[in-house]
């Protein structure tokens, strides 16, 4: 059995900044470095997988949550699956088991898993009717997944310190909400993909699309927040109801910044004074660039800097937002 150390999964930090990983060693196991429980059935991480039958397969048909793990630390563990129970009654899924069971199986899924920085995924898929031949997406029988992995970044920790440029493209609009409720965490990507390639194309690092009437949405994978005379202004909709975005404005709350969402044309997003991004993937990332023009000096403003600070510290010790794995 090969043994896998923590430093084989760990991305390059910037030294003295405030994300670390955890010094820690793993015991021998399958499920060490990464495990998935799917269908009633515990295996390693390079187990899992979807079969190409499955509707979630074919027709991006399910709904996911992403809860991160951070030195032993689960942040808002409950507000992911009331998330996730939300967008599965929404879809009409049933996942087979109550709430307390599918918390005690994400825990346990990060437990065997060893891994005290880890990207904890819970996903219904709606899977693919018993009787071959047979379309009818109420014959379904959904299938429920688990999966503790390494983290994953949407931005590496060094970006994170150094900030990112984007691109806004002005020839691919988030979808609209009467085509894909944006409430529900999907993996319909279609838009946010062309957006990914519009900001390859620019090179760039990624992009911040508008919706159809010109206003800020979102990112690929992230939410978008300015920051205009001291103050924190996400976008009000178009946009996934993010669970770092929320963790931001409590944290700027207790920071003496005032923090609010409404909507947010081009032209404000351009003059802010400093614009983030925050996601599970990225925690609190600087955009300090925009279609090539400087936001703010074109360097991390002060505002983004503190909160930055302030998250990693706090998801990764005891605290209201957090609760231990216990391994």
């Amino acid at each position: 059995m090969t043994m896998v150390s923590s430093k084989d999964i760990e991305w390059p930090t910037v030294s003295g900044g405030p994300i670390e990983y955890s010094e820690y060693s793993m015991t021998e196991s399958p499920y060490a470095g990464g495990c998935a429980w799917i269908d009633g059935e515990w295996m390693p991480l390079d187990r899992a997988s979807v079969p190409v039958r499955d509707f979630g397969f074919t027709r991006s048909d399910s709904t996911y949550t992403v809860a991160s793990v951070w030195h032993g630390y689960v942040l808002r563990l409950d507000d992911h699956l009331t998330r996730f129970l939300d967008g599965c009654e929404y879809l009409q899924f049933s996942i087979g088991i109550t709430r307390d069971e599918l918390k005690s199986l994400a825990l346990e899924c990060v437990s065997r898993s060893q891994l005290r920085e880890c990207y904890l995924e819970i996903l219904v898929t709606r899977g693919w009717p018993a009787v071959p031949g047979d379309r009818r997406i109420e014959n379904a029988r959904n299938r429920l997944h688990v999966l503790a992995m390494p983290y994953q970044w949407v931005f590496s920790p060094e970006e994170q310190i150094n900030g990112i440029s984007v691109t806004v493209p002005r020839t691919v609009r988030r979808s609209p909400l009467n085509a894909v409720n944006p409430q529900v965490k999907n993996f319909q990507w279609g838009d946010l993909t062309q957006g990914l390639l519009a900001a390859a194309a620019a090179g760039e690092r990624s992009a911040i699309l508008l919706d159809g009437e010109g206003r800020v949405a979102e990112g690929p994978g992230f939410n978008v927040c300015i920051v205009e005379n001291g103050s924190l202004v996400a976008p009000i909709r178009n946009s996934l109801p993010g669970i770092t975005l929320s963790t931001v404005f409590a944290i700027a709350g207790k920071q003496g910044i005032a923090s609010m969402q409404e909507d947010i044309a081009i032209e404000r997003l351009l003059r802010a004074d400093e614009v983030m991004a925050t996601t599970t993937a990225g925690g609190v990332t600087p955009v300090i660039g925009i279609d090539g023009r400087a936001v703010g000096d074109g360097s991390p403003g002060p505002v983004t800097r503190l909160l930055q600070k302030e998250f990693w510290r706090m998801v990764g010790e005891k605290s209201e937002f957090t609760e231990s794995v216990r391994y």
